[in-house]
């Protein structure tokens, strides 16, 4: 019997990420497609998507009876993604556990020095080659200490092969789809949609301070063919269909050429199937011209990265971008009839009720559809955290989900700082549901609407925003006289 590999997402909950919908992990679904063409046998368990609870997730593994066990995580999901292979270990010690994702991939050592007796392997960078050849060295086939992109302990001490080249054709990649439990992804804002997730590229060349994809990439970048991308999108409609799909992509339109011949396809092949996607301010307004490509392609809701109103925090952030470009690219998707949606970051040492107030003020200027009011993170391997260090007092990884503070202001306590942010939040949504009352297109309209109940009804932000005012509560009631007075036909 073929040995087999379990993939289990960690139940790790944050409602900023989950309050749009479910997707599955693209992740997974690359590995799980590689470790069946070399020969095993693959599960992925969406143990997050699914609500379930470590007790479930035990029962599960005692059921599939797998000889391996492979999560993943980032640092806010690190405690999550260790429960999981405790778990696994508690079932059957003899389970070999598999961790990757960005944590892994930086913080390899410190997991393996001490939480070695769960975690026997850390998968650093891409996953798709790595894992089956660990398969196959558990197999008699292969030597641990010849797989690059691995790290691994040896009696007391940590080895640490090699990285992995990256993979040169990212067509090549095997997705198993199959696997994927479809009936638990939706878009909750398009009622009776199927959410899936695709990526057209892979890498960033940025330098983001506060991010780490471009460290993970190597600031490199790689891109599938058009034609293949958009051959893939069919594949999902036709075969389980799927009719919104998120885009894991760092930087989807980097290459206008070929961004610009993928929305050509989309539009040619009227592909029937919604996008939403990240981009930066720079390529919306290089894209001025073909942004109602965009929105006939299918293109229905861009997130921009602006994260600040000023240029001195812009430059600490390394955005290179200038702030009246940032209005900008917002004015034109608006424009264009798409969904704008962009975050603030909060919460920095010299942050002040003052600069509070002006970064509120200006992204009411800016004008973007969703706004969002984030906590700066520091993850431990960001540029940023050696200026930050000094300033984090919360050592939890599982609060670094931009909600709860882990960062404290040299003039501001952790109580001022939080109920700012939900300040931030009234204020802005409490204008601007009203405004999304008023919109001509009513399918803009009730889709921004939509959003908003989504987002009161999510209930972990219901738990961290809402504390200190109420504000779903100010939102729900004009929301409830909203669609009164539509049913009343006013």
């Amino acid at each position: 019997m073929p040995k087999k590999l379990m993939l289990i997402t960690p139940p790790y909950h944050a409602g900023v990420v989950e309050a749009a919908g479910s997707w599955p992990h693209l992740g997974f679904i690359y590995i799980a497609g590689h470790v069946r063409a070399a020969g095993f046998q693959a599960v992925i368990y969406d143990a997050m998507t699914k609500g379930h609870d470590l007790a479930q997730i035990k029962e599960r593994i005692r059921e599939e009876n797998p000889d391996f066990v492979g999560t993943t995580a980032y640092t806010s999901s690190i405690c999550s993604a260790m429960d999981v292979l405790r778990a696994a270990k508690e079932v059957n010690p003899g389970i070999i556990t598999l961790l990757g994702g960005i944590h892994a991939n930086f913080c390899y050592r410190e997991l393996l020095e001490e939480q070695g007796d769960i975690l026997d392997i850390a998968v650093r960078g891409e996953g798709e080659l790595t894992v089956p050849e660990i398969m196959e060295a558990f197999s008699g086939g292969k030597r641990l200490d010849g797989i690059p992109g691995v790290a691994y302990r040896l009696g007391n001490e940590v080895k640490i092969n090699p990285p992995r080249p990256f993979i040169g054709d990212l067509d090549s990649l095997i997705p198993a789809w199959d696997l994927v439990e479809w009936e638990d992804y939706s878009f909750y804002v398009i009622p009776g949609s199927r959410l899936g997730i695709v990526n057209s590229s892979r890498g960033c060349i940025n330098e983001c301070s506060f991010c780490s994809q471009q460290k993970f990439w190597y600031r490199t970048y790689r891109e599938r063919k058009a034609e293949t991308f958009v051959e893939e999108l069919e594949h999902l409609r036709d075969c389980y269909g799927v009719n919104v799909v998120m885009l894991s992509d760092e930087y989807a339109t980097r290459n206008r050429e070929r961004w610009e011949r993928i929305l050509d396809l989309m539009i040619e092949r009227q592909t029937g199937v919604y996008l939403l996607l990240e981009t930066c301010v720079a390529d919306i307004i290089r894209d001025a011209d073909i942004l109602w490509k965009y929105r006939k392609a299918g293109v229905l809701h861009i997130y921009v990265g602006v994260e600040a109103t000023n240029q001195e925090k812009l430059d600490i952030f390394k955005k290179n971008v200038a702030c009246e470009n940032s209005r900008e690219a917002i004015r034109l998707i608006n424009e264009a009839g798409m969904i704008t949606e962009c975050s603030f970051v909060l919460g920095m040492p010299d942050e002040t009720p003052e600069s509070i107030k002006s970064t509120l003020k200006l992204a009411k200027h800016y004008n973007p559809d969703f706004a969002h009011f984030l906590l700066i993170a520091p993850w431990p391997y960001a540029d940023i955290y050696q200026d930050l260090k000094d300033f984090v007092f919360e050592k939890d990884y599982a609060k670094y989900n931009f909600v709860e503070p882990v960062v404290k202001p040299k003039n501001m306590t952790v109580e001022e700082i939080h109920r700012a942010v939900v300040d931030c939040y009234r204020e802005y949504y409490m204008d601007k549901v009203k405004e999304y009352d008023r919109m001509k297109d009513p399918f803009k309209r009730d889709y921004l609407l939509r959003s908003m109940e989504v987002m009161m009804n999510n209930s972990f932000l219901v738990k961290h925003i809402t504390g200190m005012g109420q504000i779903p509560e100010e939102v729900r009631k004009y929301l409830a006289g909203s669609r009164k007075q539509k049913c009343a036909g006013v």
